[in-house]
């Protein structure tokens, strides 16, 4: 208990607060140290260790050079190719050679809607398309 200071003959009725803020913020410390940190899981395809490896080949395939200009239209090998019909194009290129299959290059303008570039990745991957790059000019 503490004693007043103004003279008085009895003890101080306040509560010193002082130890209590200081264990309140040692436990909250703790209680921040030790909490299990919040994680999401996310699914990656790593490639595995194969006994085997793949044959080489001489020749690799040419690269698609797949752009998308500002406006959302798509050109496979500067030509002009309506995104719907991308998959197929893709399936097709993939189906030649499944083991060597030619690299997508994806040119995308600064401007374009990222909507159009989705559907061209998730046609690429529903493709099974395995080299995918962008390429900057």
């Amino acid at each position: 208990m503490a004693f007043s200071s103004d003279g008085g003959e009895g003890p101080m009725a306040d509560i010193n607060i002082i130890p209590l803020a200081d264990v309140m913020l040692v436990l909250l410390i703790i209680f921040m140290v030790t909490a299990p940190q919040l994680s999401y899981p996310i699914d990656i395809d790593l490639p595995q260790r194969s006994l085997n490896p793949p044959p080489t080949t001489v020749d690799p395939p040419e690269p698609i050079r797949l752009r998308i200009d500002a406006a959302g239209q798509a050109y496979w090998n500067d030509s002009p190719a309506p995104i719907s019909a991308l998959r197929n194009m893709m399936e097709t290129e993939v189906q030649r050679d499944v083991n060597n299959q030619p690299t997508l290059e994806l040119d995308v303008s600064e401007d374009a809607d990222y909507g159009v570039l989705a559907k061209v990745l998730a046609s690429a991957k529903n493709a099974q398309m395995m080299k995918i790059g962008f390429v900057r000019k």
